[in-house]
Parts: structure tokens; C-alpha cells; sequence
């Protein structure tokens, strides 16, 4: 897709009603499933940082990387692109001031105040202490609320049956998704998630993942050295997802 600059950073959301209920196994199980003396707190704040500098025009391999670790498959979905489901997705941005071009990766952002959580009626919408932004599919009445809530249009509606699904993902007909952040991988202790580790495979090592409560981790010190930005800022939303150079 290709939008302004001045578009970009006022991105809205919009979407319409449905329900159901998902089977499989629920994210907040996964996200409860650490053993006590490892039980997820606030003592970590995952994030990632995106250095748009670095990240190339055409290049996919972020959506590719999610789409395989969390089994969506396009190709077995019916529907036009717009209806089938997008955890990340490539945006391009230009300044219309300057022609200046900008590729980069728009996910769920993680926010610390987050609108989907508040305006979700069932509660399906939750945040964990160390800041990822989940979806318990099954209580999840796909009212979708939360998509119009979201200024990020980062949450997609599951329109088709889903099959072949990942046991760490579970996905269903009528449920709101969106990125986990990779959470299976996080609380394995994997250090990285699907989008950077195929970022850094390719060579652009454009997206860091990383604790930002650490002062001594790589992405906390670069927040530190570099001039960051989150999308909308002006909504006070605290995204532990930040970008260079938009």
C-alpha cells in the first residue's frame, strides 16, 4: 500500500460486527504458562525498534516469517487482500515536502494504554505485565470493537475456518487477531522474534527485539543514542513499538 507521510501518522480504523466462538487452545493460557519463579512481570517491557533507514522497498520478508511461524496462509483464503488476515503488514510512506520515501513493517504496537483492552466488552483483549498486547480467542464474541478502537488498523476479523493451525497460535473463524509479538518465542527464551529474525537473515537488520526496561540491552541503548518515534504520539499511548526515521 502507499499513503502519505501526514496520512500515515493519523492512520484510523474502521470495521463492522460479528461473533462466534473460537476453538483451540487460548493465548492466555499461553501467556500464564510459565512456571511460577518464571511468571510473567513488569520487570521486562518487550519492544521492538524498527530502523526504517534499513528497511527495503519490496522486500517482504517480515510478513513472509510471520505469516509461516503463526500459519496464515493466503493462498487457502478466499476474499479480496483487504478481508484476509494481516499481523504485519509493509507500509509505504512519503513526505510530501521533500519526496522522501520511507518502507516499513506496521504491526500491533504494543501500547501501555491500550484502546483495544478499554473498549472490549468480553475482556478478550488483555495486556500482560511485561506489555504484550494478546487476544483470548475464546471469549472473544468477534464484536470487533477493538479494530475500530485500534489507530493502527493492526487487527484483522477471521472470516474462513482456519485448519493446520499452530499449537502456539491458535486462530479461529469469527475472532479478532493480531501480532503476538511472537510470545511462544518470547517466553521460550528465544531472544527474538519471527519479523527480525528474518529481517537480520536478509541482511537489513532493520528490526531489533529486545527488553526495554534493560538498560544494558542492545534496543534500550539504541532508544537511548537515537532519535526515535512512535506512530501517533499524540495519543499518549506509550507503543513499545518505535521507529527511526518517519
Amino acid at each position: 500500500m502507499s499513503i502519505s507521510r501526514r496520512e500515515f501518522m493519523t492512520m484510523g480504523a474502521a470495521a463492522s460486527a460479528g461473533a462466534a466462538i473460537a476453538p483451540g487452545i487460548r493465548l492466555i493460557e499461553l501467556a500464564q504458562a510459565k512456571s511460577p519463579e518464571e511468571a510473567v512481570t513488569a520487570a521486562q517491557r518487550w519492544g521492538l525498534l524498527i530502523d526504517t533507514n534499513k528497511c527495503t522497498k519490496g522486500c517482504t520478508s517480515c510478513v513472509d516469517a510471520c505469516h509461516t511461524e503463526n500459519g496464515i496462509d493466503h493462498t487457502q483464503l478466499k476474499g479480496s487482500d483487504a478481508t484476509k488476515p494481516h499481523w504485519i503488514r509493509k507500509v509505504e510512506v512519503k513526505d510530501p515536502n521533500t519526496g522522501y520515501e520511507h518502507s516499513l513493517p506496521v504491526m500491533c504496537q504494543h501500547c501501555q494504554e491500550p484502546p483495544c483492552v478499554d473498549v472490549c466488552p468480553t475482556g478478550a483483549s488483555f495486556k500482560r505485565a511485561d506489555g504484550i498486547v494478546l487476544v483470548d480467542r475464546h471469549i472473544c464474541i468477534g464484536c470487533r470493537y477493538c479494530m475500530m478502537a485500534c489507530p493502527y488498523k493492526a487487527r484483522s476479523f477471521e472470516h474462513e475456518d482456519i485448519t493446520n493451525q499452530k499449537e502456539h497460535a491458535p486462530r479461529g473463524k469469527g475472532t479478532v487477531e493480531s501480532c503476538t509479538m511472537c510470545v511462544h518465542k518470547v517466553d521460550r527464551g528465544d531472544g527474538t522474534t519471527a519479523c527480525a529474525e528474518a529481517c537480520a537473515k536478509e541482511g537489513h537488520k532493520a528490526i531489533l527485539f529486545g527488553d526495554l526496561n534493560d538498560p544494558k540491552s542492545e534496543i534500550a541503548q539504541t532508544v537511548r543514542t537515537k532519535a526515535t518515534r512512535r506512530i501517533r504520539e499524540d495519543l499518549n499511548l506509550d507503543n513499545s513499538v518505535r521507529y527511526i526515521g518517519i
